[in-house]
């Protein structure tokens, strides 16, 4: 799995009309919760080296519009951390703050 920086509205729109599963970790580095999950993620994210979904990374401080429409488009309460599973234009998983998990967020598609 390789992180993929969101760093436009548009690439918001196309993980949204995408018929794919994505996830998109939501991160703020001025928080030291979301470092910390930010640590576990990547971790895991290393460990999953055969998962074939896209990672998606947005920094909510420098792109807080694409944040925001986020949000919006999937119909999700802003938080940081978040990760979010999304197919299809919707939101299938999403877990905040201490929950952020790639493990359970896999466990999600079953």
């Amino acid at each position: 799995m390789n992180w993929i920086t969101i760093s436009s509205e548009a690439e918001v729109e196309d993980i949204f009309q995408s018929t794919d599963y994505s996830i998109i970790y939501k991160h703020s580095p001025r928080c030291m919760t979301s470092l910390m999950a930010y640590r576990q993620l990547k971790s895991e994210v290393n460990a999953a080296s055969d998962v074939q979904i896209p990672i998606y990374i947005v920094d909510v401080i420098q792109n807080r519009r694409e944040s925001m429409a986020i949000a919006n488009s999937f119909g999700v309460e802003h938080e940081s951390p978040q990760i979010l599973v999304v197919k299809g234009g919707q939101c299938i998983y999403d877990a905040s703050h201490e929950d952020v998990s790639l493990r359970e967020s896999l466990a999600s598609l079953n």
